[in-house]
């Protein structure tokens, strides 16, 4: 403990000989931000290990549901962390910042390796990052961005998800034709209104045209091949299948957890976009215009990165999928038997 809590070493008082008040603040921010992100991966490092088996045992999706809760409440400590960090007004961090250079959160490496972890990877980034880092770092995250991330795993899990042809039930096929009686039903409550002007109407019928073709392109092959090929979409065709199957039955008991384990990488996704946003605001809000300490164009370079840099977009493409639970097709006895806990009496 002591050496944690003797690690701030104020550079004002080492260049200046005169303490800038709200430097330690600065850096227990700082610090503490690295002890969380050395959690996450530890964390991330124990979920990945259940993914890389080819077969996963149910009650371990609980267990990695559990690991992934514990990321998203950590997270959220991160972004509460920038609350009070803005108690630091702009005229404060000057009095250090000159200091700071040319040092700069782009350095820090164990975010960059949750990042990389969760999928994040090169090709991907708005600018590349290897550069600031020696090389035993750059080393280190080669080998990590050579290795399958938990994008890429749960992919893989998906991919073997047994239900999407089960005898008697072909998923595919009966979801497109629960998709075309929802599209015909409110085609036809559009027209019968007497609500809507015939100009409104008009323009409600061909959004739903649009909306008609966007799901019949999101179930076809070939299509989504095309926008994986375009680096668009990453998940395979059969994993965003498993995907939409697992959120419209969510309700069957041997799919809760399935469920829960998708929200919550949901839930990371956008409580790092979150911290982005609400860091490059922050960054904004003391520095203005001004370039980053590490050279990056500051504000500019981390709004980019927060509307870039998502990880698991492709599970947000499932809500555009859902349908309602009105629509859903109703499972088979003998498939909704399996999904669910059935159990049998005999009399003695």
């Amino acid at each position: 403990m002591d050496k944690v809590l003797n690690a701030q070493n104020l550079r004002s008082i080492e260049v200046e000989g005169k303490e800038a008040h709200d430097e330690m603040l600065f850096i227990i921010i700082h610090q503490v931000y690295e002890l969380w992100f050395k959690q996450i991966i530890h964390e991330l490092d124990d979920v990945a290990g259940f993914f890389e088996k080819d077969i996963i045992d149910e009650k371990n999706i609980s267990v990695c549901v559990h690991r992934m809760d514990r990321i998203i409440e950590i997270l959220k400590l991160l972004v509460q962390q920038i609350n009070v960090l803005e108690t630091m007004t702009p005229h404060d961090f000057l009095d250090f910042r000159n200091y700071l250079f040319p040092a700069s959160g782009f350095q820090s490496f164990q975010f960059r390796k949750v990042e990389v972890m969760l999928g994040l990877k090169q090709e991907k980034r708005f600018i590349p990052y290897m550069q600031v880092f020696n090389e035993k770092y750059k080393n280190e995250l080669k080998e990590l961005e050579s290795r399958k991330s938990l994008l890429n795993l749960v992919n893989d899990w998906l991919e073997r998800t047994p239900f999407l042809n089960f005898e008697g039930f072909d998923f595919n096929s009966n979801y497109k034709a629960a998709v075309k009686n929802m599209l015909r039903k409110e085609q036809e409550a559009i027209e019968n209104t007497d609500i809507l002007t015939p100009e409104y109407k008009a323009m409600r019928i061909k959004m739903l045209g649009d909306t008609g073709e966007y799901f019949e392109s999101a179930l076809n092959p070939d299509h989504h091949r095309k926008l994986q090929e375009e680096g668009k979409i990453t998940l395979s065709y059969k994993a965003m299948i498993a995907a939409l199957l697992i959120n419209l039955y969510q309700d069957e008991p041997i799919l809760h957890q399935p469920f829960r384990l998708l929200s919550s990488l949901v839930d990371i996704d956008e409580l790092l976009t979150t911290w982005r946003y609400r860091h490059a605001h922050m960054v904004l809000r003391m520095l203005g215009k001004k370039i980053g300490t590490g050279g990056s164009s500051g504000h500019e370079y981390l709004r980019k990165t927060a509307e870039k840099h998502s990880i698991f977009s492709d599970l947000y493409r499932i809500s555009t999928m859902l349908i309602p639970k009105s629509d859903i097709p109703p499972l088979p006895d003998a498939l909704k038997s399996s999904l669910g806990f059935h159990f049998s009496t005999i009399n003695k």
